[in-house]
């Protein structure tokens, strides 16, 4: 299992994934605002603020919530005031992570992400220390069931896009950063929304490691995915499914 799913699938496996509802709502509730605030609030106009409510329905966050949400970006409604950073660092055995984060106080936030690093075996670098290690690419996705894995290769394949993958269970498609939206908005018009459409980091290889080492990787990911700062968790490590089942377990 790769690390990219941004641990997701791990969290999913620990039966965390109620638990942690409330708070992952908060951070979608957060970058709606956020998106609001530095652009329009008019998805059709707001790229960003587009993925956010595709993010917020993919967490089944309840309309009249996004909605108020919208409100409070647009201006009608007092706000904290939110910006985007991002930390870079190392985790046991190596792995790089990428943290995405909305902070409205820095110095905490750096003073977090720093605690936790250095808890779990783990070193805060500088901006740009493991970003070469990944590509900053849009990711969508699709059911099985809008259609063949050939009709949906060379629709994306028309549409521009980079690559076009089929697990039996989704299609996956990948894209530059340049030509993410209008990918998007053509497979859009050919096969309705898609399950999700983001920009993300992904990355170039993938990092092998130990069993010792996976046990404190996983819970350095899980506590910054716990962080109220941080909004997503990229990572390149590599766990084989039956050692991240027998830790799940």
């Amino acid at each position: 299992m790769a690390g990219h799913s941004h641990f997701k699938n791990v969290m999913r496996r620990k039966g965390a994934q109620d638990a942690k509802k409330g708070k992952v709502l908060t951070k979608v509730q957060r970058e709606i605002i956020s998106a609001c605030k530095a652009g329009l609030p008019d998805p059709a106009s707001n790229p960003r603020l587009r993925a956010a409510i595709q993010w917020a329905r993919e967490e089944n966050m309840p309309r009249d919530r996004i909605e108020a949400a919208i409100k409070r970006g647009s201006g009608n409604i007092d706000t904290d005031n939110f910006e985007p950073i991002r930390y870079e660092g190392y985790g046991p055995g190596g792995v790089a992570i990428i943290i995405q984060a909305l902070t409205d106080n820095r110095n905490r936030t750096a003073s977090d992400v720093r605690s936790i690093f250095t808890k779990f075996g783990g070193a805060l670098g500088e901006t740009g220390s493991v970003s070469f290690m990944f590509d900053y690419a849009g990711l969508i996705t699709y059911p099985a069931t809008v259609a063949s894995e050939e009709g949906m290769f060379e629709a994306a394949l028309d549409a521009g896009a980079e690559d076009c993958s089929f697990d039996g269970k989704a299609h996956t498609i990948t894209t530059t950063l340049d030509h993410f939206i209008a990918v998007r908005e053509a497979l859009e018009k050919r096969f309705g929304t898609a399950t999700s459409a983001k920009m993300t980091w992904l990355p170039k290889n993938t990092v092998p490691v130990s069993e010792e080492q996976a046990k404190s990787l996983l819970k350095l990911i899980e506590t910054l995915e716990d962080s109220d700062d941080v909004q997503e968790v990229f990572s390149n490590f590599e766990i084989p499914e039956a050692m991240m089942t027998a830790l799940s377990a």
